[in-house]
């Protein structure tokens, strides 16, 4: 059988700018309640480096106007409701300085994987105490157990293994198989061990399976897929957005810069033509049909077993969730609510570790 498990990364844009209750709050709030109808169950990866940012706002000047007390309340009525909530970590918030209404980030920590073992591991540390200590009194059997690393920067993973698992997390969710990126983070996870079924994660690479592992890998669904399985239009609004967004670029390498990325950008049009690439279950870019398909064909290739566990992780941004996302979400929660024999809807937390070690593929 396989378990759906929704993850929405939980955040404002990623340079800074944005309105929380417009960018979280809001369709955070039309996701739950979509969710609800269907019996459906979301994990929303919170980004506690930005939280606490807003937090800081409003201990400092005395007004919440980034919305942290509706963002708590939120995280909180979640939990209640049989939801999950899990940490989510863009590094480069934690020296974040609010300048004319924008986060100016410390784009040095932008990269989580880059940073010294003790900075991460103090991260890792400060983001699960604040959830933990504001989601107990709610559930007191809650726990803060699973992590995603903002733009999947788990790699290089020695040291990112090491923080997870020297402050209790078990599970990591960031790495797509298939996947690669070339920038301001770089990765390859086209190693990886698989694109669905869950790894007990070397220690010295996370893509590799190691049954000794302490911590476990549980990697967003992926396929290799052609161009033309990516033009659609919740990832063309999403490409929209990401150009009216733009990360800020070092000004002293500016010129030189954009020479590259104009180089860069023809060979990474020849390669989309010519080559199959990572396409994640994105519910923000991807179609209904199209998501209905890939869990069709998880099912065949590697539901085998009837009473075989394995999750079927999809992700989302509660940025990008909008009006017409939700017509293409709710034909899929809508075929899975509809099939209780093939698929189960679930959460990070209710499906933690331990995995009998022949479910994995």
């Amino acid at each position: 059988m396989l378990h759906l498990i929704f993850t929405l990364d939980y955040e404002i844009h990623g340079n800074g700018q944005g309105c929380p209750l417009a960018l979280m709050v809001e369709p955070t709030e039309r996701l739950l309640r979509l969710f609800d109808a269907y019996g459906a169950k979301l994990t929303v990866m919170a980004d506690v480096a930005e939280i606490l940012k807003f937090k800081e706002h409003k201990d400092t000047h005395g007004c919440d106007t980034y919305g942290y007390e509706a963002i708590v309340d939120q995280l909180r009525r979640a939990v209640a409701g049989g939801h999950d909530v899990q940490l989510h970590l863009h590094s480069s918030y934690f020296n974040a300085q609010l300048a004319h209404g924008l986060w100016v980030q410390d784009w040095s920590e932008y990269d989580f994987a880059s940073l010294p073992y003790e900075r991460m591991s103090a991260m890792v540390r400060r983001g699960k105490q604040f959830l933990e200590a504001l989601l107990q009194p709610v559930d007191p059997g809650y726990r803060c157990i699973a992590f995603r690393a903002a733009n999947w920067s788990v790699s290089p993973s020695h040291d990112v293994v090491r923080a997870l698992i020297d402050n209790g997390i078990e599970i990591d969710t960031s790495v797509f198989k298939y996947g690669r990126r070339n920038g301001r983070v770089n990765f390859d996870y086209s190693s990886a061990h698989s694109p669905i079924a869950p790894w007990r994660a070397d220690p010295d690479d996370i893509c590799r399976r190691d049954d000794t592992g302490a911590l476990w890998e549980v990697p967003i669904y992926s396929e290799q897929r052609w161009l033309g399985a990516f033009v659609t239009p919740g990832r063309i609004h999403r490409a929209i957005t990401g150009w009216r967004r733009q990360l800020p670029q070092d000004v002293s390498t500016a010129g030189s810069t954009q020479r590259r990325t104009a180089s860069r950008t023809a060979r990474q049009w020849l390669s989309l033509l010519l080559q199959r690439q990572a396409w994640k279950a994105d519910f923000n870019q991807c179609g209904g049909r199209q998501l209905i398909h890939a869990l069709h064909r998880a099912a065949r290739r590697f539901d085998a077993r009837a009473d075989a566990r394995l999750p079927f992780v999809l992700i989302g941004h509660s940025k990008l969730f909008t009006t017409r996302n939700e017509k293409t979400v709710r034909p899929l929660l809508a075929h899975s609510a509809d099939h209780p024999e093939r698929y189960t809807f679930g959460t990070l937390s209710r499906f933690a570790a331990p995995w009998p070690a022949g479910e994995q593929a």
